[in-house]
């Protein structure tokens, strides 16, 4: 499974082609990038009598234009340009012989049916038979790309689906076809995880997959949501931001960042294969909404979607009449509640069941968006974990919503929906009955969750790279704390020190256990590590007591606490074992 591909072939050279193909460049792997030659160019006559340098170039304009977009990003797709000469590009018409000699080919074209057959025709001949084959659709199914072709090309095919930017997102679906061959999807999982760095999710070959089916899903009720109770732009991305723990992006910035023609794209191709699913009205398409990508508006690569900017100003849509105001100050009771609690299960909570219109907003989206969840395990995933991941990996959720169920109670939660008509899938019925209240529990050290297939716990899989600073403490592995930090031991000779102070600002106490770490590790251990499991690591030192110091005129102490400090990372720099922070 370490084996890792030599040479990868991308086939398209979009902003997810070219993205694709500068992270492969970004993990040392040589690939080909290849695209359409341009309208125009000699004619077959002329070529019969030699391609000049000038010719190739044109004929791989489009390629070397994808590569040279890539260069410019903002933020940068390469790690540095000098990873860019690993990309070479080519084109459909000359260059496809050069799939021979590529372990891994990947399609990155429009999504249509009948244009990814035709290019499998060529890749089926021309790439080595032993090569591995995926398309990165979002929404075109195995089982329709697959159908003309034989078994042996079958068992060599998946999905890989990535997300935009690449180098960025850390989710990567993967999605085997009835007849793709067991090794092929491991040896796609280990490159992907161990050489590409991705949190790879396992799904089914379903409409959209996992992340777009959920995501988009819970978008289009918001939507709903906010036309039929008459909130606003600004209320809703107040309510889907960090309060409820989603990004500060929120639902119309993030839209707005995707394309609201890509997004209509998608929703329809749900709307149109999810012809079985008891939601599927949720996926119409508001008229608002094919209003504003008819007049151009889609957001970022246009200038101007649900919010616009004009001047110094940023422009909020109004949806019902289309035109553009100032953005609105959105406060609320609910919203003032969660502002400062840091712990996102509390801030969850207490938002979703609040009293006001906000808090109602929250709730009425939400509690929809777990129970469309919970019916979907089995179709779109095996099970809660796979959703959850590629939700925190894919949409930036800090939980996912079997996760923010928990967060909310289960039972409690469940109650409500039933009291409300939102129709329960019967296996949570299940397992409440069966007396157990979470769908993620610890039972001694493992973490487990709840199999929906199986009716029982099972032990979440965790990477065996991965050391969670949670489960060592429940292990009882923790060697000295205070309130500011905890020395634990990681096992194989070497410490920890964990912050555990408001965002892990840097204070007295932590000075205190970083010193006692390093006394501990010089004389009985091999090295010592400075980390923690929460999403900063630091945001540096605590300014409020600082600020309260400055404020009483205690010169003396502040003078103190900066050398202190300064002596403590002397000590970590020529310490007499390695300090990894």
């Amino acid at each position: 499974m370490t084996n890792t591909f030599r040479r990868v072939a991308v086939l398209g050279s979009g902003v997810m082609g070219s993205g694709i193909a500068a992270h492969l460049a970004n993990a040392g792997i040589p690939c080909v990038m290849l695209d359409m030659v341009p309208p125009g160019g000699p004619s077959e006559d002329e070529r019969k009598r030699g391609i000049t340098e000038q010719d190739k170039r044109f004929r791989n304009k489009f390629a070397a234009g994808g590569k040279e977009k890539a260069l410019k990003a903002s933020p940068a797709l390469f790690y540095t340009p000098a990873d860019a000469p690993l990309v070479e590009v080519g084109n459909f018409d000359d260059d496809m012989h050069l799939l021979k000699d590529c372990d891994w080919i990947v399609e990155v074209v429009k999504e249509d049916l009948g244009v990814k057959r035709r290019l499998f025709e060529q890749v089926h001949k021309h790439a080595s038979p032993t090569a591995i084959v995926s398309s990165n659709t979002s929404g075109l199914r195995i089982k329709d790309m697959m159908e003309p072709f034989p078994e042996e090309f079958r068992r060599r095919f998946l999905v890989t689906h990535f997300f935009n930017p690449v180098r960025y997102m850390n989710l990567l679906e993967l999605i085997p076809g009835a007849s793709t061959d067991r090794d092929v999807l491991a040896r796609m999982v280990s490159f992907g995880r161990d050489v590409l760095g991705k949190g790879v999710v396992l799904g089914k070959d379903t409409p959209n997959f996992i992340g777009n089916r959920i995501g988009v899903y819970g978008i289009m009720e918001t939507l709903r949501v906010m036309m039929e109770d008459g909130y606003t732009v600004d209320e809703v991305d107040a309510v889907f931001g960090p309060p409820a723990g989603r990004p500060k992006s929120a639902v119309f910035r993030t839209a707005d960042m995707v394309g609201l023609d890509t997004f209509i794209h998608v929703a329809d191709n749900c709307y149109e294969s999810l012809v079985d699913d008891e939601r599927r009205d949720a996926f119409k398409v508001p008229d608002f909404l094919r209003e504003m990508v008819k007049r151009g508006w889609l957001g970022n690569k246009s200038g101007q979607g649900f919010y616009k900017k004009q001047g110094g100003e940023i422009l909020t849509l109004d949806v019902r009449t289309l035109e553009y105001g100032p953005k609105q100050k959105v406060r609320s009771e609910s919203l003032g509640a969660v502002k400062d609690i840091e712990d996102v299960s509390e801030r969850v909570r207490t938002l979703c069941y609040g009293e006001d219109r906000l808090a109602q907003l929250a709730w009425k989206v939400t509690s929809r968006v777990l129970a469309y969840s919970a019916r979907r395990v089995g179709e779109i995933a095996d099970d809660i974990v796979n959703i959850d991941r590629a939700m925190r990996w894919g949409y930036a959720w800090e939980q996912g919503p079997f996760e923010t169920w928990d967060a909310l109670g289960v039972g409690d939660a469940a109650a409500r929906m039933e009291r409300e008509g939102i129709e329960l899938d019967g296996r949570v019925k299940d397992m409440l009955k069966g007396g157990r209240s979470r769908f993620y529990d610890m039972e001694g050290s493992r973490r487990t969750y709840f199999d929906f297939g199986r009716g029982t716990a099972m032990p979440v899989e965790e990477d065996q790279k991965t050391i969670r600073i949670s489960t060592l403490k429940a292990e009882k592995r923790v060697v000295k704390e205070n309130m500011g930090a905890s020395i634990i031991d990681l096992g194989d000779g070497i410490l920890n020190v964990e912050f555990h102070t408001k965002m892990n600002s840097l204070d007295a106490d932590i000075v205190e256990m970083l010193n006692a770490a390093v006394d501990l590790a010089e004389k009985d251990f091999l090295g010592l590590v400075i980390t923690n499991d929460a999403p900063q690591f630091s945001v540096g030192a605590n300014l409020m007591l600082v600020f309260m110091e400055a404020q009483q005129g205690n010169w003396e102490n502040l003078d103190r606490g900066v050398r202190e400090f300064q002596n403590t990372n002397r000590r970590l720099r020529y310490a007499r074992v390695p300090v990894v922070a």
